[in-house]
């Protein structure tokens, strides 16, 4: 038997990130194609969508309620719950989507989710970033207390929304009208999600019931790594961490169920 035509693992790898390049590149120019600012609009609807809400609670006189930068409040927590959000609304019509692409032998179903995923995390995280900076540089909020652990907890939350997306999409896909059930059950959790309030201001009853939420524990990591002890924080890193490797076991294993069925 000849083994001269299989590929090695670094090989492998590699034709998996240009398949990985090519989908992502087909989904930018599709979903925002060539004309007026085509690509920026993956970061520029995030970073108006925050401008927008900062502005709402300067005029509603947030300020009364707190001696916390409510800017700084909001672009600590907003963007962060867009990004998982997005991604898990944004993967489950990602395979109906590139159906056609499964044709071609090295492009699986795993890919075309993935490459969804990574669009949205990485529109998220340079708003993210621009945001910050610009706001820094501007002297409109404080420099963060702990750029690491702000980073700990923006990688810890980008593994759950990719979790969170496979098993949402798995599901989605064997029963189409969880798609739909998922988008209004994911704005239910949007303001459960940490992101206008601090676990620590929230009665003990209730408190204990929502700490069983994950995208709450990564939203105080963040604000803790920014305001430092300003604030007073509630995360469980442990918790998000065991969260994590639940959604991403199951969810890998969802799509690779499922992808026995689908057919191009």
């Amino acid at each position: 038997m000849s083994y001269v035509n299989k590929t090695t693992l670094w090989e492998s790898c590699v034709i998996q990130g240009r398949v990985l390049k090519a989908l992502i590149l087909r989904e930018i120019i599709t979903r925002y194609d060539r004309k007026n600012i085509g690509f920026m609009w993956l970061f520029v609807e995030p970073l108006i969508m925050t401008l927008l809400i900062a502005v709402l609670w300067g005029e509603l006189r947030a300020y009364n309620f707190s001696n916390l930068n409510i800017i700084a409040f909001t672009i600590t927590g907003y963007p962060l719950m867009m990004m998982w959000r997005n991604t898990a609304n944004r993967s489950v019509g990602a395979i109906d989507a590139n159906i056609s692409l499964l044709y071609h032998r090295n492009v699986r179903v795993l890919d075309t989710i993935l490459a969804r995923m990574i669009l949205e995390i990485s529109g998220a995280t340079i708003a993210q970033i621009v945001i910050m900076t610009t706001f820094v540089f501007l002297d409109i909020i404080p420099k963060p207390d702990d750029i690491f652990y702000m980073l700990m907890a923006w990688g810890s939350m980008s593994l759950f929304a990719v979790g969170l997306g496979l098993v949402v999409t798995a599901i989605a896909n064997k029963f189409e009208a969880f798609g739909k059930i998922w988008s209004t059950l994911s704005f239910i959790l949007m303001p459960l999600s940490g992101v206008f309030f601090f676990l620590n201001n929230i009665p003990g009853e209730y408190r204990s019931y929502l700490s069983w939420l994950p995208m709450i524990h990564g939203t105080e990591m963040f604000r803790h790594g920014y305001f430092g002890d300003h604030v007073t924080t509630l995360e469980d890193p442990f918790y998000l961490l065991f969260c994590n490797l639940v959604l991403l076991t199951l969810g890998f294993a969802l799509i690779r169920l499922i992808s026995r069925n689908v057919n191009p």
